[in-house]
């Protein structure tokens, strides 16, 4: 076929129910504008990449309200003691194993209070298990084996919003009344249609259109929603507690790399040397938030300890209070 010409359409014949589904998602169309992208030369070829990956942010951009109410439902639940756990086949499944694994190490928060399963397993994280997306009733099971609870927020990603595994865990959740959310590159129009759409309470819906390779949805798709995740986290962290201005005070120095930048942040935010920093932390069992506080509001271990248990965490609010609650 000549680079002129027209991407054909498909013959019309009878097919499947699931193949008509399919093409009925926007994650599966053909990009008009990276249809001769073999044609291309190397240079050209990340030009379509990166020109078509510039569409992502705004994308998220329009979610922020949707992305916003999720973040105070995942705030609530941690006040009350749940859990954030992300559900996820292939692309997606990977993202939300990423991101739960990561806010231990940056905000020092438990392993248990954000998780994340995927289809197929931990075997999934590293080798595609095919098949295990299909099995919805392996997603309930899945719920149900982590005692989801009213207490928790599931949070399913499935770029095709129909993903089987997602839609079985997302109907046990709510079944189980916990806060449900669903990320999804489809209009948020056609996912309002689809029968996973009964069962999350928010829908996140960025929609960056159709992939450079068309259905190859590890590419916009996945970018999308590793920026939704970083949001959903991040902003929740920030609102119980974990950073001071924007730094993570709650960062645990397993580390020596660790250990060094707790110190430099007591310095920063105390203004201390480093002779003093690495003392406090030392008293506190290396406890930054606990020795920034004991810094700032010139208290003793004990004293700053149960002022900022009071304020579950939130220094903010301890050192507005020190002076009345010492």
């Amino acid at each position: 076929m000549a680079a002129s010409e027209t991407r054909p359409s498909s013959p019309v014949s009878t097919v499947s129910p699931l193949l008509q589904e399919l093409t009925s998602l926007l994650t599966e169309q053909n990009n008009p504008a990276t249809w001769d992208i073999d044609l291309s030369d190397t240079q050209r070829i990340l030009e379509l990449i990166n020109a078509e990956d510039c569409k992502v942010a705004p994308a998220v951009a329009r979610e922020i309200p949707s992305i916003a109410a999720a973040v105070d439902h995942i705030v609530a639940a941690f006040y009350r003691g749940g859990r954030l756990i992300y559900v996820g086949a292939g692309t997606s499944g990977r993202l939300g194993i990423i991101d739960a694994a990561e806010c231990p190490p940056t905000f020092g928060s438990p392993p248990e209070m954000v998780q994340a399963i995927i289809a197929g397993g931990d075997a999934a994280i590293f080798r595609a298990q095919e098949g295990a997306e299909d099995r919805r009733e392996d997603g309930a099971a899945a719920i149900a084996a982590r005692q989801v609870t009213a207490n928790d927020v599931v949070c399913g990603i499935a770029a095709s919003a129909r993903t089987p595994f997602v839609l079985g865990a997302l109907e046990e959740a709510h079944r189980r009344g916990a806060t449900t959310i669903l990320i999804t590159t489809n209009p948020r129009q056609k996912v309002q249609q689809m029968e996973i759409a009964r069962y999350a309470h928010i829908l996140i819906c960025p929609e960056v259109g159709p992939e450079v390779i068309a259905g190859s949805t590890r590419m916009k798709s996945g970018t999308a929603q590793k920026l939704v995740l970083n949001m959903l986290t991040t902003a929740a962290m920030i609102r119980i507690g974990k950073t001071y201005h924007n730094i993570m005070v709650d960062l645990q120095p397993t580390n020596q790399k660790l250990l060094e930048r707790s110190k430099h942040i007591l310095m920063l935010l105390a203004d201390v040397d480093y002779a003093t920093a690495e003392h406090t932390l030392r008293e506190t069992q290396g406890n930054t938030k606990l020795a920034l506080f004991m810094l700032l509001a010139n208290l003793p271990a004990d004293q700053a300890r149960r002022l900022l248990q009071k304020h579950q965490g939130r220094l903010r609010e301890a050192l507005l209070a020190r002076h009345t609650e010492r």
